[in-house]
């Protein structure tokens, strides 16, 4: 399990994204307010935003709380980005507890997150071994890091950001029998998938975020129905079954 966010539109600074929100990601950290498996998201966390001058996404991970990590609440004001994917993690028992097992996930100009947990990850690994890229953040020691492998031979392959999202989701649902609800970024657009979990959306005038939570009680927050896959680009919102 995890709480995660995502963030398209003008730039803002990761502190106003993550922080400052009254019920925003660093909260979340140690009081979800609808948060179904676990209580705290204390075993490491992650930002990876878009600058520029570069085409990959810049990321910064960390194996501990956010809330004790004081290089990130230093530089948190200093980063403002148009487009932001954010993740706190709460581990699963069995999986390793190092920097490496903590989203976002990255790969060229790629970043994803899941929230939720593969009932069968052995078997999921035999029957889809032969259609994951093994880049190196699919070799993470979590059953994430097998989601993100499949999604990115999708993306690879030339689908768009939520068409290997949803491939990904068809693929390993039926094997992996877990929650598999993820997002992901292109530094352009944003996807989200929707499997057992839930994921909400709220466009303002100044961009969307993706959540797994709202982070306030503002209005205009909307649940994607489950089995859903939700596209965010400048353009707006499409939000369409899963099939």
């Amino acid at each position: 399990m995890c709480r995660h966010l995502a963030w398209l539109g003008e730039p803002r600074t990761l502190h106003d994204l993550i922080v400052e929100p009254p019920h925003g990601l660093y909260t979340q950290a140690w009081a979800p307010r609808r948060q179904r498996y676990g209580t705290v998201n204390a075993d490491g966390f992650g930002a990876g935003w878009y600058v520029p001058s570069r085409p990959e996404p810049v990321r910064y991970r960390r194996a501990q709380p956010i809330w004790a990590d004081a290089s990130f609440a230093s530089l948190a004001p200093t980063i403002a980005s148009g487009c932001v994917l954010a993740a706190v993690r709460s581990a699963t028992v069995g999986y390793a507890g190092d920097e490496s097992c903590a989203a976002p996930f990255t790969h060229d100009r790629y970043l994803f997150s899941h929230n939720g947990a593969l009932a069968k990850p052995g078997l999921a690994r035999a029957a889809l071994q032969n259609a994951i890229t093994w880049v190196p953040d699919a070799q993470a020691g979590v059953d994430s890091a097998l989601l993100f492998g499949l999604a990115t031979s999708y993306w690879m392959a030339g689908a768009d950001l939520a068409g290997g999202l949803a491939e990904m989701a068809r693929n390993a649902g039926p094997v992996a029998d877990g929650r598999l609800t993820s997002i992901a970024t292109d530094g352009t657009a944003l996807a989200g998938v929707t499997w057992d979990e839930p994921l909400y959306v709220r466009t303002t005038a100044a961009g969307t975020t993706l959540a797994a939570e709202p982070d306030d009680d503002a209005a205009g927050w909307r649940q994607v129905p489950d089995r859903h896959v939700v596209t965010v680009t400048a353009s707006g919102v499409t939000i369409s079954a899963l099939e």
